[in-house]
């Protein structure tokens, strides 16, 4: 049916890996059609992982832009002559600009169609974000999906991962990755997630008293510096890894035995890859961002602080009597 299909994906890295699954979706439904994304570009690494995607457009959708800025987007999209239009955003002003492209096939959340939208699919907001995503597939009829992200690694990431994993011990295959941070824009709009370093060492030491044989790893994104200083103050011998790249990551994700988190872009690419993972939450509800079945266990603050959580139910939680 469609040839050419847009996807309007607003939000981080992690709303990227939840959308894959709508993605498979549409992958399946048309093998033969071109598939693209708009995300913003601090997102569009993401797709370095994404097997269901052609092509990767970026756009700044949560900064403020100029009406000039508004009509290059509308002649980058009327250019590329869409049959069909997924979008991920419910702002008004997002559905306008879907009407203003004149794309003859339109879906997105809502109650009802009208000149915005030609296929409004409900919002359910109660259940896992991926499974919520994947109901805009309503919209493209025979579409079906894997309830779960589903990621594709490349050689050369395998190859950097295999390296890295020799640098840091040697012949050892298995490991344990702990990422203690969280994205710049949670901080920004002060999401508290960051769990205190004092307390992630507690959690390491008592780890490794249970299992000394694993070796336990910091996993260092590039906006986790100085965090990792942090850490590296109290416990200058600890492992570290700092991969570059979204699929490097992933890779070192899916080779870890397990991860112990907060709610980040890596608790997302451990779901994809099905790596065991523990979450530690705060504001953000897990049952909303993890599946209800794998190996996926998290432990969150009775009064949603983050900073609440104690070491002692945390291992509790890795270690059960």
């Amino acid at each position: 049916m469609h040839e050419r299909i847009l996807a309007l994906v607003p939000g981080g890295i992690g709303d990227q890996i939840l959308f894959f699954p709508t993605l498979a979706g549409l992958r399946q439904r048309f093998p033969q059609a071109e598939i693209e994304v708009m995300v913003e570009p601090r997102a569009a690494g993401a797709y370095e992982v994404c097997p269901s995607v052609d092509r990767v457009l970026t756009f700044a959708f949560k900064e403020q832009v100029s009406l000039g800025d508004l009509s290059d987007l509308l002649g980058r999209i009327r250019e590329r002559q869409y049959d069909g239009v997924v979008s991920l955003g419910r702002s008004w002003g997002l559905k306008l600009l879907l009407w203003l492209t004149g794309i003859p096939k339109r879906v997105g959340y809502g109650q009802t169609t009208g000149p915005w939208l030609t296929d409004a699919v409900p919002l359910k907001e109660e259940q896992y974000a991926a499974s919520m995503y994947a109901d805009l597939l309503q919209g493209f009829p025979g579409a079906t999906t894997t309830p779960l992200p589903q990621i594709r690694l490349k050689k050369p990431a395998l190859d950097w991962c295999e390296q890295e994993r020799q640098r840091l011990f040697g012949d050892k295959s298995d490991y344990v990755l702990i990422h203690p941070g969280a994205s710049q824009i949670s901080i920004n709009k002060g999401i508290q997630k960051i769990y205190p370093v004092e307390r992630w060492l507690e959690i390491m030491q008592g780890f490794q008293k249970k299992r000394p044989e694993l070796p336990m790893v910091l996993l260092i994104g590039p906006e986790d510096q100085e965090l990792a200083q942090a850490f590296l103050d109290r416990q200058p011998d600890l492992y570290l890894t700092r991969p570059r790249q979204i699929s490097q990551l992933t890779g070192m994700i899916a080779g870890a035995t397990l991860l112990l988190c907060t709610d980040s872009a890596p608790m997302h690419l451990a779901v994809a890859t099905q790596t065991p993972l523990l979450a530690l939450f705060g504001p953000t509800d897990p049952h909303r961002l993890l599946p209800s079945q794998g190996p996926y266990r998290w432990v969150r603050a009775a009064d949603q602080k983050i900073t609440s959580i104690l070491p002692a139910q945390v291992l509790q939680t890795l270690f059960p009597a």
